[in-house]
């Protein structure tokens, strides 16, 4: 008997109740997607998962999961951007209906989720991209929300939306704020174009803090670096979540003594620079953020070495040279 033809059986507490609201499929249960499905969960909504690790899924393939799903059905996919989702976008558009709809909940390249979209067209079903922030986090406090795709697909979705979105704050007299959180941002691709802008600014924002806190431990001056930037959580100006979050880390290591300092980039910050350049856009912090995360992982940089011989080629300045058994090293 193939994994189509048996009947879905959940894993033990995966569903919430009979006759719940909507049914999702989510195809990838990870960090994030693990969480956001027990998310939706909570919310009263039936979640039918896969994953490649066989503890963490429902079912045991991609046929099976669109076999567990009464039509018209939700699939979202939060797998790796790239490859990955390609071929699992691909691989679902062989299976599911017209009708249908596919989530792409990663950190995709927008040109991609036009790709998809017309391939998704061809066969009558419905595409949308959905820019997901909110990290590890988002289980409790709830994931923002910025999405692409035709009116019709974002309604059949809106459901999982809601139950994902974070809580409407309050305004000064007490009325909800519509609209904080989550937004239909355009057609196909819009979602993941604005999460890749935020990504941009989160970019520069983190390299700020990351710049102010080595600046403070520089000078003799300031005695209590982590107190300084945990004072700046209330009342200022410059108050965030990525601020809350330096302070939490220097709470736990004060020093950063058990971090090295190498950052990578999943794709985004280059994607903006990219943009900024197609459109015209002066965009001078953002790429500056990224190049900084590329000179984090040399351990010896060769620009800076041709400075340093410059100098002294112009200036007869000091070079410092490399070690006579580094020098000899294999490479």
């Amino acid at each position: 008997m193939g994994p189509c033809d048996r009947a879905f059986q959940p894993r033990p507490g995966s569903r919430v109740t009979e006759g719940a609201g909507v049914q999702l499929g989510l195809i990838g249960l990870g960090k994030m997607g693990g969480n956001m499905a027990e998310r939706v969960r909570r919310a009263g909504h039936e979640v039918v998962g896969f994953d490649h690790h066989p503890e963490r899924r429902d079912v045991d393939s991609v046929p099976a999961l669109v076999e567990a799903l009464s039509a018209p059905r939700i699939v979202w996919v939060m797998v790796p951007s790239g490859e990955p989702t390609r071929a699992t976008v691909k691989e679902l558009v062989d299976l599911l209906q017209p009708g249908d709809v596919i989530v792409e909940g990663g950190n995709s390249k927008y040109t991609d989720d036009q790709v998809h979209d017309v391939m998704c067209r061809e066969k009558g079903i419905g595409y949308v991209d959905a820019g997901v922030s909110g990290g590890v986090w988002g289980l409790e406090n709830g994931y923002a929300l910025m999405v692409g795709g035709t009116a019709e697909d974002v309604a059949k979705v809106q459901p999982i939306f809601d139950a994902l979105k974070p809580p409407a704050p309050a305004d000064e007299s007490g009325q909800a704020m519509p609209g904080a959180g989550f937004v239909h941002a355009g057609p196909v691709g819009a979602g993941h174009f604005s999460k890749m802008v935020h990504n941009g600014i989160e970019y520069a924002l983190m390299q700020a803090y990351g710049e102010g806190y080595e600046l403070l431990t520089a000078v003799d001056l300031v005695e209590d670096v982590p107190g300084v930037m945990a004072s700046w959580t209330q009342g200022t100006v410059i108050r965030s979540w990525l601020l809350d979050l330096l302070v939490r880390a220097l709470d736990e290591d004060p020093a950063l003594e058990r971090v090295r300092g190498y950052a990578e980039d999943s794709g985004e910050g280059r994607w903006t620079v990219e943009q900024a350049i197609e459109n015209a856009v002066p965009m001078p912090t953002i790429a500056a953020s990224l190049f900084a995360r590329f000179s984090s992982r040399q351990d010896d940089s060769p620009t800076m070495k041709a400075v340093a011989a410059l100098r002294n080629q112009f200036g007869g300045h000091t070079v410092r040279a490399v070690e006579q058994a580094e020098a000899e090293r294999p490479a």
